[in-house]
């Protein structure tokens, strides 16, 4: 499945990927200079005297496999340590090569750098269990009924009355004073699982929806738990950094795949208010970080996004770029790129869905190219140089 491109951009893309064949599947590129105008364009997408679109797509992790011929071990990366940075630094060595940089870490193991201990977070509040299936992390349920929502959100309110001794390990007041003696602050809460899918998780899907439709009342006290917790925990963290409202970090990222399940007028009574309550204390400035990522066919919610005044979006592949921009003239729009289109290394789709967005972006600016979701095993190499090599031939301002 292509989208929404035009016959004209395939007819560039099968020319450009005709040329890139005849020399291996490399695309011609001026790494040094791409790299170069890349690094002043990412500074400012908006900016007017910026030479190109900027390059949003740095890899990820789960590119090794395919691109080295290496069995899926979703499991494993991460946390055989060793055995990770052996894969990085294969990867890499290959990266360089075909695309100029280096581009997964190689430093992220400090074996002799003591952590903090874990600590409650927003799921814990509400019960629910983080379990690891096919290859993910997965939140399970944690109320069926009404009636055993009504009771879990009266546990919440509960542990809410001292959210801190709640959060907190036994051993956290001596750990902490110690890395913090060494310049290391606690993490920060500035980043949360969006509400609708967060509720999904806790409650269902059906669920869910039926509670929106059926018992306001209690969607309403739902709702505004998940606000009053997210706010308790991001304050119990900034304070244990010895931060006041006033010095804290600014800025704060959704992920809500699953708001897409709802209506507008469902959204803006569950969704809306728990965003406006979260960036009106974390991100009340107008250049303050208020992102959402949603890979899913949102696109009716955007009028109500746009009252939010989001400064970065991530949104799904149908979502093009001229719609969010009607809604959010102030974002920085990260996409919009199929992942299937890049982890199926469909070359021609690639080049085409770039100069459909570049075409749609050219006017406001704003746009920094990359997967409208997430990067996934099978996105190749030459495939991320194809994307840049179209950047310097045809997305230069």
């Amino acid at each position: 499945m292509r989208i929404n491109t035009e016959p004209e951009h395939h007819k560039l893309a099968a020319e450009l990927v005709k040329e890139a064949h005849k020399n291996e599947g490399l695309a011609p590129v001026n790494l040094d200079r791409f790299w170069q105008d890349d690094q002043l364009a990412i500074a400012d997408p908006f900016g007017q005297d910026i030479p190109q679109v900027p390059l949003g797509i740095g890899m990820s992790g789960e590119c090794v496999y395919t691109e080295l011929g290496v069995e899926q071990d979703y499991w494993r990366y991460g946390r055989d340590k060793q055995w990770t940075l052996e894969l990085n630094k294969r990867y890499n060595d290959k990266a360089e090569k075909i695309v100029g940089k280096r581009l997964l870490q190689e430093s992220l193991f400090n074996a002799n750098q003591e952590e903090y201990p874990n600590f409650k977070k927003l799921h814990d509040v509400f019960e629910a269990e983080n379990q690891w299936h096919d290859r993910s992390w997965w939140l399970m349920q944690s109320a069926d009924t009404p009636s055993e929502l009504k009771a879990l959100l009266d546990r919440v309110e509960k542990r809410l009355e001292n959210l801190r001794e709640f959060m907190l390990p036994d051993d956290w007041d001596e750990k902490r004073d110690k890395l913090m003696a060494e310049g290391v602050k606690p993490p920060r809460y500035r980043s949360q699982r969006g509400p609708v899918t967060f509720a999904a998780s806790i409650y269902g899907v059906e669920n869910l929806i039926f509670l929106l439709h059926d018992n306001t009342d209690l969607a309403e006290r739902f709702r505004d738990l998940i606000l009053k917790s997210m706010l308790g925990i991001a304050e119990v963290l900034d304070r244990e950094a010895g931060d006041t409202p006033e010095t804290a970090p600014k800025g704060f990222s959704f992920s809500d795949d699953n708001c897409y399940l709802l209506t507008p007028d469902m959204y803006e009574f569950f969704g809306y208010p728990i965003l406006k309550g979260v960036f009106e204390q974390f991100a009340p400035g107008p250049d303050d970080r208020r992102s959402q990522h949603s890979d899913s066919d949102m696109g009716h919610l955007l009028p109500i996004l746009g009252k939010l005044e989001l400064t970065s979006t991530n949104f799904g592949p149908t979502v093009m770029v001229d719609e969010i921009r009607t809604h959010l003239p102030k974002a920085v729009i990260r996409g919009q790129l199929a992942p299937f289109t890049f982890s199926r290394n469909d070359e021609e789709g690639m080049v085409a869905e770039f100069l459909r967005d570049f075409e749609r972006a050219q006017p406001e600016r704003g746009l920094l190219f990359g997967c409208a979701g997430s990067i996934n095993d099978g996105s190749r190499l030459t495939g991320m140089r194809l994307l840049m090599s179209a950047i310097q031939k045809f997305g230069r301002y």
